[in-house]
C-alpha cells in the first residue's frame, strides 16, 4: 500500500499540474480527476493561479500557466539547449514534430518539442506531456537502455518488441499513445543522466521509418558530442 503523502494539499496541487499537462480542464473535471469536492479543487486552482502556474484560457478552462514554461526550461537546461537546434532541424527537414523525452519513474515525459514550419497537418507534442514507459516508441527506446530488472511489469510481446528495437537501433509505434499517429524514436544515451530518447510523431510521412531513425541518430550523436557524453 502506498504511503500517505507528507502534505496532502501539496500533493493535490502537484497532481493538478500533472493532469493539466494533458490539456485544459474545467473545475468540475479537475475535481473529478482528484476525487475531491469542487470547492477544494477551486481553492487549489486559485492558489496555482496566484503563482502563475495555472491560467484560464479563452473558454474559461484551467490550463498550465506561463510560469510553468519558465520552470520547465530549467530542467536539464543544457540538454534542452543542445537538443533544441537538432529537433528544429529534424522537424523542418522531415516535416514532422520532433521532441526530446526522458524517463521519469515509470513514465516518459516530454521536455521540449518542435513543430515543423511548413506542414499540412502539424501534431502538437507539448512539453510536460507524459505517458507510461510501456507505451509508444520513446518508451521502447528508453526501455532498450535499461536492464530488465529495472523495467516495470511488461508483456511478453512488449519484451520482444523492445529487444527488436535494441537490435535495429530504433523503435516505432502506431496508434498507441495518441490515436492514428505514428512515432519513431532512437535512444539518447548520456553518461550520468537519466535515459532519454529523441523522437518524432506524425500522421503520415513520405520518409520511411528507417530514414527518420537515421536522421534522429545523427542528432543524438551531435547532442552526445556537445555534452561530452
Amino acid at each position: 500500500m502506498a504511503a500517505a503523502p507528507a502534505s496532502q494539499t501539496l500533493s493535490r496541487g502537484i497532481r493538478i499540474l500533472e493532469v493539466l499537462a494533458d490539456g485544459p480542464l474545467s473545475i468540475d473535471d479537475v475535481a473529478a480527476r482528484l476525487e475531491v469536492h469542487r470547492s477544494i479543487a477551486y481553492r487549489l486552482l486559485r492558489t496555482l493561479e496566484d503563482h502563475r502556474l495555472v491560467a484560464r484560457n479563452a473558454a474559461g478552462l484551467a490550463a498550465l500557466g506561463p510560469r510553468m514554461a519558465a520552470l520547465a526550461a530549467g530542467v536539464a537546461h543544457d540538454l534542452q539547449a543542445e537538443a533544441l537546434p537538432e529537433l528544429t532541424a529534424v522537424a523542418n527537414e522531415l516535416g514532422v514534430t520532433a521532441f526530446l523525452a526522458v524517463l521519469d519513474g515509470d513514465e516518459v515525459i516530454t521536455l521540449t518539442s518542435v513543430e515543423p514550419r511548413h506542414s499540412v497537418a502539424n501534431v502538437a507534442q507539448r512539453p510536460g506531456t507524459r505517458h507510461p514507459v510501456t507505451a509508444g516508441a520513446p518508451g521502447r527506446a528508453i526501455l532498450a537502455q535499461l536492464r530488465e530488472a529495472e523495467w516495470p511489469q511488461v508483456s511478453a510481446d512488449l519484451r520482444a518488441e523492445v529487444e527488436e528495437s535494441r537490435a535495429r537501433g530504433f523503435a516505432t509505434s502506431h496508434d498507441e499513445v495518441i490515436p492514428n499517429l505514428r512515432s519513431v524514436a532512437v535512444p539518447l544515451v548520456l553518461r550520468g543522466r537519466r535515459p532519454a530518447a529523441l523522437a518524432v510523431v506524425h500522421v503520415a510521412s513520405k520518409h520511411p521509418d528507417a530514414e527518420i531513425a537515421t536522421r534522429l541518430q545523427s542528432s543524438a550523436s551531435a547532442i552526445r558530442e556537445a555534452l561530452g557524453g
